[in-house]
């Protein structure tokens, strides 16, 4: 067995005559339980607020979505949609068209999206499953399915006929206007459910059917703005993406669901990071007492380090012997923290016993990357510690 560290494995497990170095050791030791622990609580806690904040773009917006470069819509082939569909690694696909109208309900008035969308909407985007109440729209009907804020504002109710529900759509061209009502394609919709996902997006859309916003728009039936992709599982997006951009002539632009969230993402890696950062902080701190306790040692040690250097042991072994056992104590300390903080996380995760809501428990996900991360963490600021520490113990044999 290597000399330095087996004399550091006696050195963890054995007193010191000093009562105040024992208790200065065992602060230090606890500080990095501590630390690891809470490192790791917060890292997975933010990883559950991060997969319930995505959660919502998840449910929301498909795999891969293709928009035009220029202008707000571009033409589809029947050719072209065969291609698509028998992609490798493409599910299934939707033709929607997104435009910012002016809806008007009992002398109220909110402007949002009109989304129209086709009978395959259902199957690569789960909007329909987040249903409040009502049903989802029939193909070739004058229904929609407006959002739980969108309904709120305007006071409406499902299936209203004496009341309608009026979508106002700019008409395309140049010119003076001469008469407002015909600068607007008017229609009257039907609502007939109601969907709830969140504060933005429950005010953001009105789903209509295809055709119908094909028509106020007035746009031929092969004119669309986008197709909603749904990829098949493992998937390779890059060459997905080479493949619909080689069959449109390259006049779409496809972005992934991560890239339609740019910001949100963004967002939360900063914050991310940020938190990390502030803990590590934390842990560094830690450790400043943790290498101080190292150096108590390494002083109250004095008398063994010069025995064992009279009897030929090199000074580098003897930094070797308190450089081993901080890095044990550190590893000891963040194995101890993992441990308790993977308790933590787990009976959170069964029992709920923290709540945001009286029905939504406080997100937590139990992650090897977070244990990776905090270990790592722990073992590389420590052993960084223990390296100036143990730099105490030559000086000691000859001062």
């Amino acid at each position: 067995m290597n000399f330095p560290f087996y004399i550091a494995k006696r050195y963890i497990f054995s007193k010191s005559k000093n009562n105040a170095i024992n208790i200065i050791t065992r602060i230090a030791s606890g500080g990095i339980v501590i630390g690891a622990m809470a490192l790791f609580i917060v890292l997975s806690v933010f990883s559950g607020l991060r997969e319930f904040s995505l959660s919502f773009s998840n449910d929301f917006d498909p795999d891969l979505k293709a928009s035009p470069v220029t202008g707000k819509s571009f033409t589809i082939s029947p050719e072209q949609e065969k291609q698509i569909k028998n992609s490798q690694g493409i599910a299934d696909f939707s033709k929607i068209i997104e435009e910012r109208v002016l809806f008007s309900f009992k002398g109220k008035q909110q402007v949002a999206y009109l989304k129209g969308v086709d009978q395959n909407f259902v199957k690569v985007n789960k909007a329909s499953e987040k249903l409040f109440n009502g049903q989802w729209v029939k193909p070739n009907t004058y229904q929609c399915v407006v959002g739980y804020g969108i309904s709120e504002k305007l006071s409406m109710g499902l299936f209203d006929f004496n009341n309608p529900f009026e979508t106002y759509v700019p008409k395309p061209g140049k010119g003076n206007i001469e008469n407002p009502e015909e600068a607007f394609n008017k229609s009257s919709l039907i609502p007939v459910g109601i969907y709830a996902m969140s504060e933005e997006l429950d005010s953001k859309y009105v789903f209509a059917d295809l055709g119908l916003a094909q028509e106020l728009l007035e746009y031929k039936p092969s004119q669309i703005s986008g197709i909603e992709i749904k990829t098949k599982p493992n998937a390779n997006q890059t060459e997905v993406i080479g493949q619909i951009q080689k069959i449109l002539n390259n006049k779409v632009n496809v972005k992934t669901r991560a890239e339609l969230n740019a910001t949100l993402y963004k967002m939360l890696n900063t914050e991310n990071v940020a938190i990390y950062l502030i803990f590590t902080l934390v842990i560094i701190m830690i450790l400043f007492a943790f290498s101080g306790a190292i150096i108590m040692m390494v002083l109250d040690k004095r008398e063994n380090l010069k025995t064992l250097y009279y009897l030929g042991t090199e000074p580098k072994n003897l930094k070797k012997i308190f450089l081993f056992q901080g890095t044990l104590l550190c590893a000891i300390g963040g194995i101890t923290g993992l441990a308790l903080g993977s308790i933590v996380v787990f009976v959170q995760q069964k029992f709920q016993l923290i709540m945001i809501t009286q029905s939504l428990a406080y997100p937590v996900v139990f992650s090897l990357e977070n244990i990776a991360i905090v270990f790592g963490t722990i073992m590389l600021l420590g052993c960084a510690a223990s390296l100036i520490a143990s730099s105490r113990a030559s000086k000691s044999v000859f001062d």
